[in-house]
């Protein structure tokens, strides 16, 4: 059974940065489709960044603050988050797999002080 742990979640003040990490149990190496999504109190949870066979894409609110990346040889999956404003706060959680999000993660939790 394949195991996401995402790491690196934690308090910040607006403006600061934050790391999160996503450690696969498996290979990564046949992923087509990694994600981080979010969910805050309330709200539905969404696509945050990711990476598929066309590329990478962002949400709208992230986008020049974001940044994703896997490491295969790591099977690991990364989020660079800077300048983080209040309204990231929210858990944050990675999901992978070959043709959809097959797996996710237990989540991590970011929270954004102002």
């Amino acid at each position: 059974q394949v195991q996401l742990v995402e790491s690196g979640g934690g308090l910040v003040q607006a403006g600061g940065s934050l790391r999160l990490s996503c450690a696969a149990s498996v290979s990564i190496f046949r992923m087509n489709i990694l994600g981080w999504y979010r969910q805050a109190p309330g709200k539905q949870r969404e696509l945050v960044a990711g990476i598929t066979t066309h590329g990478l894409n962002y949400a709208d609110s992230v986008k020049g603050r974001f940044t994703i990346s896997r490491d295969n040889a790591k099977n690991a999956v990364y989020l660079q988050m800077n300048n983080l404003k209040p309204d990231d706060t929210a858990v944050y959680y990675c999901a992978v797999g070959r043709w959809s999000n097959d797996y996710w993660g237990q989540g991590t939790q970011v929270t954004v002080s102002s």
